[in-house]
């Protein structure tokens, strides 16, 4: 932690087999995540060394978009949209939960920052819940989220 916002450069004490994709494509509940990583043209850099942080939301947390908005962004034309949320989820570095609880913000591949805060118990990403942390891959980590993180529009 630098100044209260994310500094990359922490590490986990086991270094796992798979990178993120492999991990979360054998987690089973990022189906969704997975196509739009590919769609996006963005699974070789997130099978690279990184390190990267991932806040991954699930299958499950997708029905809180409205009816047909990942459909529309999974298209071709709607690419670069799609990449701005899918970099909004990624940190450069590793940041574990230890890491992640001392932080005001982080600042995303994409450029934005994202709020981290703690409501009771719960740490929060933006209005997404941490559900479980510290899922370790090969070139980073993996925080499973409830929610979709969409980037200010400004």
């Amino acid at each position: 932690m630098v100044g209260g916002t994310l500094a990359a450069g922490s590490t986990l004490g086991a270094i796992a087999d798979k990178n993120i994709i492999d991990t979360a494509v054998a987690a089973g509940q990022f189906k969704t995540l997975a196509a739009a990583i590919n769609a996006a043209g963005l699974t070789k850099t997130l099978e690279g060394p990184g390190p990267f942080t991932v806040f991954a939301p699930t299958d499950a947390a997708l029905p809180s978009f409205p009816p047909g908005t990942v459909d529309n962004l999974l298209r071709p034309e709607n690419k670069a949209q799609l990449v701005a949320v899918l970099t909004y989820h990624v940190v450069p570095g590793e940041v574990t939960a230890a890491d992640v609880v001392k932080l005001n913000e982080a600042k995303t591949v994409s450029g934005k920052m994202i709020a981290v805060h703690t409501v009771g118990n719960d740490v929060m990403i933006n209005d997404a819940r941490v559900v479980t942390a510290d899922i370790a891959a090969s070139n980073g980590v993996i925080h499973v989220i409830d929610n979709v993180l969409l980037p200010p529009t400004n």
